[in-house]
C-alpha cells in the first residue's frame, strides 16, 4: 500500500504556494511509490484562478488540519445488522470476523444499537423466562436458521409462539396437565405425544433427530396453525440452542450510545474512551449511516500523517497541528524559521524569487521533463512571484528556468503575464476581508508578532473610498491576533513601489525602518514590492536594534 504524503503550501495562498503544490506532488507520483496529494490551506486568490483556468488544472482539495481525524485510522470496517436476525447469528458474525460487537441499524440504515460478545453470553448466563420466544418476537425465520433446521409445514397465518416451552418427555396422559394452547413442543418420533400436542393447538412444534410427521398429522396442524420443523439435533441441544434465536434487539444496547463520526479527531476521541468501558465504538459518516466500528487498538496503532512543506517553513503560515504530523521535506525561498522535525530531513531553501523555480530544478536535475500543463502552472509562479522580474528576489535562475519553461509550455510568457495581472490585480467588488486574507503571512520576530498582507494592482486609486474600512478592519484583527504591527501592502506593479497601509501598538516603527513617518496610518515606498527581502528584513534590523538600546 502506498504511503499517502499531503503537500502542503502556506495559509493564505498566493499563485506560487499553489502551483508548487501541484507540481511537487505531480513529480512525487510520477515515482510511483507514493500517493501525493497537493492541498490548500485557504481559497485561491483570482490570479490563482486565473493561472488554473488557463492550463486546466485542478484546483487542490482544502486541508484545515494535520491532526488525526477517525477517518485517517485503519478502523474496522464491518456491515451493520438488522434488528431482528437471532443471537446465534449475531455471534457467528464476530467470531467470523473477529469482532466483539455489532452495530446494529433500522430500515433507513440509523444506528438503533450495538450488540456485543458479553451481551450475548450474559443472555446464556441469564435465566430466561420459557415464555420468551413470544416476549421477544422471534421469527420462524430465525429459529430455522439456530436449529439448522427444515419446515416441514408454515402456516400462511401461523400461531404465534406466546406459550411457553416444553420438552415433551412425559406419558400423554400427564402430559395433558401441563400442555396449553399456543406452547411451543420440543418432542421426538412418538406419534402419541405428536397428537396430544397437536390436538392441544400449539404454536410450534420442533421434531428432533431429523424427526417427521405423519400426513394427516400434518394437514390437522396446517388447518390449526401450527408450524411444524424438525432438527438434526437432538433433544438436549435443541432445547439449549432454541433460546438463541431471540432477535438481538432484546440484549443490545439501546441507550446513552458512544458514537464518533469520521471528522472527529483522535484527541478528542481518546478522553471518551478512557471513560468509558466499551471495547469498540460505532463510527458514522455525514449521513449518519454506520461505516465500521472503531477500539483503543487502532487509537494506538495509528500512524502521523505525513508532509511536504512547500513555499514556507515556519509554523504560523502553515497548516493547523503541524506538530503531531511528520515533516519529510521542505522547500522554500523564505527566510529559515521555527519549523521543528524529529528526525533528519530533506530541506531545501535556495535565495531565488520563488518556490516553482526550485521545483522546477529538482524535476530537471532528475531528468523529468514536466507536462505542457504543469511546465504552464510552474512558469506561471515564477511569472507571479517574481512580478515578471521587476521584483528585488528575482534572480538569473528564475528567468533561466521560465525560459526553458515556457517553450515546453509553449507560452507567450509577456502576454500571459499582461492577462494574468489584469486578473489578479483587478480590485472591483474586492472587500476589506477579502484584501486582508488574500496573500497574508504572520512572522515572529524577536518575540513580536508581525502581519503582513499584500496587493498588488494596477490602479491603486480605486482602493481610496474602502481605506477608511481597511484600516477599522486592521486595527480589529491587530487586536484580535496580538500583532504589534499590521501591514497592508499595496503594491502598484508597474510604477514598482507600494503603499504601506499600517496599524498596531508599534505601528510608528515601521515607518521609521523606512527612515520615514506615518501619515493617516500610511506612507509611500519607492521601489518596495518585495515583501520577504524589501519588508521584514528591515523590520528585523530595526526591532532588533531598539532592543539593544534597551
Amino acid at each position: 500500500m502506498k504511503d499517502t504524503i499531503y503537500i502542503i503550501g502556506h495559509k493564505n495562498p498566493d499563485s506560487d504556494s499553489i502551483c508548487s503544490a501541484i507540481a511537487y506532488a505531480d513529480y512525487k507520483n510520477s515515482n510511483g511509490d507514493v500517493n501525493a496529494i497537493p492541498v490548500r490551506l485557504g481559497d485561491i486568490n483570482r490570479e490563482t484562478r486565473f493561472i488554473l483556468d488557463y492550463f486546466g488544472v485542478e484546483e487542490p482539495s482544502l486541508m484545515e488540519t494535520v491532526r488525526l481525524s477517525v477517518e485517517d485510522l485503519d478502523f474496522d470496517n464491518v456491515a451493520s445488522v438488522s434488528p431482528e436476525i437471532s443471537l446465534r447469528m449475531a455471534l457467528n458474525l464476530m467470531n467470523k470476523n473477529r469482532l466483539n460487537s455489532l452495530p446494529v441499524i433500522d430500515s433507513n440504515e440509523q444506528l438503533v444499537g450495538i450488540v456485543t460478545v458479553s451481551d450475548i453470553m450474559q443472555s446464556y448466563i441469564d435465566v430466561w423466562d420459557n415464555a420468551i420466544l413470544g416476549k421477544s418476537k422471534t421469527s420462524i425465520d430465525n429459529i430455522l436458521d439456530t436449529l439448522s433446521a427444515r419446515a416441514i409445514t408454515v402456516p400462511d397465518r401461523p400461531k404465534p409462539f406466546n406459550g411457553k416451552i416444553l420438552v415433551l418427555a412425559m406419558e400423554p396422559d400427564t402430559l395433558r396437565k401441563y400442555i396449553e394452547e399456543n406452547d411451543i413442543a420440543i418432542c421426538g418420533d412418538r406419534i402419541d405425544i405428536q397428537e396430544v400436542a397437536i390436538d392441544s393447538g400449539i404454536s410450534l412444534m420442533i421434531l428432533t433427530g431429523n424427526g417427521e410427521l405423519d400426513e394427516n398429522l400434518i394437514n390437522i396442524a396446517t388447518e390449526k396453525g401450527i408450524s411444524v420443523v424438525s432438527t438434526p439435533h437432538d433433544t438436549f441441544t435443541a432445547s439449549r440452542l432454541i433460546s438463541q434465536s431471540i432477535p438481538v434487539e432484546n440484549v443490545m444496547t439501546k441507550e446513552k450510545l458512544v458514537v464518533f463520526t469520521l471528522d472527529d479527531l483522535v484527541d478528542e476521541v481518546k478522553p471518551q474512551m478512557s471513560q468509558t468501558r466499551y471495547r469498540s465504538y460505532p463510527v458514522i459518516d455525514h449521513e449518519n449511516k454506520v461505516v465500521g466500528l472503531i477500539s483503543r487498538y487502532h487509537l494506538i496503532s495509528s500512524m502521523k500523517k505525513k508532509v511536504i512543506l512547500v513555499d514556507h517553513n515556519e509554523r504560523s503560515q502553515s497548516i493547523d497541528g503541524l506538530e503531531e504530523a511528520e515533516i519529510l521535506e521542505i522547500i522554500d525561498h523564505h527566510r529559515v524559521a521555527d519549523v521543528f522535525t524529529g528526525s533528519p530531513i530533506y530541506f531545501r531553501n535556495e535565495p531565488v524569487g520563488s518556490t516553482s523555480t526550485i521545483i522546477s530544478s529538482i524535476l530537471f536535475e532528475n531528468g523529468r521533463r514536466p507536462s505542457k500543463k504543469i511546465a504552464g502552472i510552474l512558469a506561471a509562479g515564477i511569472i507571479s512571484d517574481t512580478l515578471l522580474f521587476e521584483s528585488p528576489t528575482s534572480t538569473n535562475t528564475d528567468k533561466l528556468m521560465l525560459e526553458r519553461l515556457a517553450k515546453i509550455a509553449d507560452l507567450d510568457v509577456e502576454k500571459f503575464a499582461m492577462e494574468m495581472f489584469k486578473a489578479g490585480t483587478s480590485l472591483v467588488g474586492r472587500t476589506p476581508q477579502e484584501l486582508l486574507s488574500q496573500d497574508f503571512k504572520a512572522f515572529t520576530i524577536n518575540d513580536q508578532k508581525i502581519g503582513i498582507a499584500q496587493v498588488y494592482t494596477m490602479d491603486p486609486e480605486s482602493l481610496k473610498d474602502m481605506k477608511e474600512d481597511l484600516i477599522k478592519l486592521m486595527d480589529e484583527r491587530a487586536e484580535e491576533y496580538g500583532y504589534s504591527m499590521f501591514i497592508l501592502m499595496l503594491t502598484d506593479i508597474f510604477n514598482q513601489a507600494s503603499e504601506m497601509i499600517t496599524v498596531g501598538p508599534n505601528r510608528e516603527q515601521v515607518a521609521r525602518a523606512f527612515g520615514t513617518n506615518l501619515v493617516n496610518n500610511s506612507f509611500y515606498a519607492p521601489g518596495v514590492l518585495s515583501r520577504k527581502k524589501q519588508v521584514v528584513p528591515p523590520i528585523t534590523n530595526m526591532i532588533s536594534n531598539m532592543e539593544d538600546m534597551v
